[in-house]
């Protein structure tokens, strides 16, 4: 299985010191806003993944649990899906917001 960069080794590049004040649960809408640095923009991705509704404050089932996850839980959520391995597998990096395994 060939796996992406992001998955094999940790990246020199640090995340936006903003996103760092919004690594735990409930901080999903604010955490994506500081990565793309725009609030509107982060919500409507957050629509067309089907996380929030139309108006645009209130969670979907799915969103809610993306939501009740910390940022390490999402990325080896994601790393997990990518792969079919557990999410156990991986081991998170806080100032890349991505994971290896190990």
């Amino acid at each position: 299985m060939v796996l992406p960069n992001h998955l094999l080794k940790d990246e020199e590049e640090s995340i936006n010191m903003a996103t760092q004040k919004f690594m735990g649960r409930g901080k999903l809408i604010e955490r994506l806003a500081a990565q793309v640095g725009d609030k509107g923009l982060a919500i409507a991705i957050l629509q067309k993944r089907g996380h929030l509704k139309a108006d645009g404050k209130t969670y979907t089932k799915a969103g809610m649990a993306r939501n009740a996850m910390t940022a390490e839980e999402r990325a080896k959520d994601r790393a997990s899906k990518q792969t079919g391995r557990s999410a156990k597998d991986f081991k998170y990096n806080p100032s890349t917001n991505r994971v290896k395994i190990g």
